[in-house]
């Protein structure tokens, strides 16, 4: 039988580490400029699989460098560093307000791409690919994660937004990466 834990987990980790996130707050900002759902969408899809893609590999390499000792206590660290970042509100900088004019699809997939260099779902999507096996899943499951925390957004615009309790979803968010550090620190991390 087909497991689907790392699909879950990637899946789950990611939806809720996004919200809040200043990529959740790039697709209102695509969505209220450019009315297209459905490109802007299929931007998301776009930059997420190749970023998450990169990130997944990179991850289930570095599992291949490093002992399981150290392994172990940098996954667990980085997912405490990602709980105490996921409490950090996220802003969009002023320059991201100057999108190109390619069109929404375009303009979504490189913004979205560039956006999630470094960002916490990222790292957190590198940390999941050290953990789970198999890769495929990891990567299917953070970008379907990154799709359900973004796409509300996309489609109901800032009205879905000023209803979210961000503050609470950061807090839930900062706690589930503090299980998993807590997690990796006392079962490991293969």
């Amino acid at each position: 039988m087909l497991s689907l834990q790392a699909l879950l987990v990637s899946t789950g980790t990611v939806a809720v580490a996004e919200i809040g996130d200043k990529t959740q707050l790039l697709a209102l900002l695509l969505a209220a400029r450019y009315r297209k759902p459905w490109p802007i969408a299929g931007g998301i899809l776009a930059a997420t699989l190749v970023n998450h893609a990169l990130s997944a590999w990179l991850g289930a390499e570095l599992s291949n460098w490093l002992s399981p000792d150290v392994m172990r206590w940098l996954v667990a660290a980085s997912f405490l560093a990602v709980a105490l970042w996921t409490l950090k509100p996220d802003t969009l900088d002023e320059d991201s307000e100057k999108l190109p004019a390619y069109g929404a699809f375009v303009a979504t997939t490189l913004a979205f791409f560039l956006a999630e260099i470094g960002d916490k779902t990222q790292v957190a999507t590198v940390l999941l690919g050290t953990r789970y096996e198999p890769l495929w899943q990891v990567i299917v499951g953070t970008t379907l994660g990154m799709l359900l925390a973004n796409l509300p957004v996309v489609w109901l615009g800032h009205r879905f937004a000023d209803r979210l309790p961000l503050k609470l979803a950061r807090t839930v968010a900062a706690l589930v990466f503090l299980v998993l550090a807590a997690w990796v620190a006392v079962f490991g991390v293969g």
